[in-house]
């Protein structure tokens, strides 16, 4: 081989190595639930909620842009979507910052991939309307838009045409800090510039921040779910050392019990404490603000 042909392949094998690779190709998105799965630890079972109302901690996600999430669309991290362990996809929600007080309406389309202590990841855009810290952990709500995730799921079927927009418009107005009144004046027009591949009926989420009044509290971890008094009792003797309680959970037909552990005044303690009650063998336990 000629020493000309030599370093030309060499510059080519250079070459490749620098590419990105190419992204892979996203279809239409689908309505997708899922199986149970382990995320760290902890067994999440999807389903398609009728109502859905839940506190806890949310961070930032950190996926490659054009990465194709679990309902087959495309992540953008200047898009208005968050990733849920368990809701039904896509599904529309509103998220609150019990910290700040703004909120705003997303679409989740993915599932959460690595921390069992988080209830909802969002994008960079997301984190930022909202006001997240710069440790892009917070506390949070989130609320299933039943109506509108009904019309959506209904209208995806078996898969769906919906209308791709490159580009949401956003309003806001300048807030002011938790437990002020925000000043009053024009509303500002924002632009999520979203890329090539921004997901579908991104154009229905129309970007506005509300703010409401804060409502910042401690952390406890809790396990829900149980029918009867007696197996929350049996369940406590296992977390012996721990700081938890058996607590009524008064709604529907029934009481419920549930054991919380807590209080808890920073995430560290929070995750701590969710691991030991996993490490002791309980299933589901969860973060939740209180």
């Amino acid at each position: 081989m000629s020493l000309r042909l030599a370093i030309a392949g060499l510059l080519l094998t250079l070459l490749s190595c620098t590419q990105p690779a190419p992204l892979p190709p996203s279809g239409a998105p689908k309505f997708y639930v899922g199986n149970p799965f382990l995320l760290g630890g902890k067994w999440e079972y999807p389903q398609n909620f009728a109502n859905y109302d839940s506190t806890g901690l949310s961070e930032v996600l950190n996926q490659p842009t054009g990465a194709i999430t679990a309902d087959n669309e495309a992540y953008d991290p200047n898009a208005l979507q968050a990733a849920s362990a368990v809701l039904q996809l896509p599904a529309i929600v509103t998220i609150t910052d019990l910290v700040t007080g703004r909120s705003v309406d997303v679409r989740v389309n993915d599932r959460l991939a690595d921390n069992p202590g988080r209830l909802i990841g969002v994008t960079p855009k997301v984190a930022e309307l909202l006001g997240f810290p710069s440790d892009g952990v917070v506390e949070v709500e989130v609320t299933l838009n039943v109506q509108r995730t009904a019309a959506l799921d209904a209208a995806l079927g078996e898969g769906p045409q919906l209308t791709a927009a490159p580009e949401a418009g956003i309003q806001a107005q300048s807030l002011a800090p938790p437990g002020q009144t925000a000043p009053s004046g024009p509303v500002q027009q924002l632009s999520v510039q979203a890329s090539d591949n921004a997901d579908p009926d991104q154009g229905t989420l129309s970007g506005v921040v509300t703010q409401v009044t804060p409502s910042p509290g401690p952390l406890w971890v809790q396990v829900p779910g149980f029918g009867r008094n007696f197996d929350a009792d049996r369940t406590l003797q296992s977390l012996y050392g721990l700081p938890a309680a058996v607590v009524p959970v008064f709604g529907g037909a029934r009481t419920l019990w549930s054991i919380r552990i807590g209080p808890y005044h920073s995430v560290e303690d929070a995750d701590a404490a969710l691991q030991a009650v996993l490490q002791r063998g309980v299933s589901d336990p969860e973060i939740v603000v209180r």
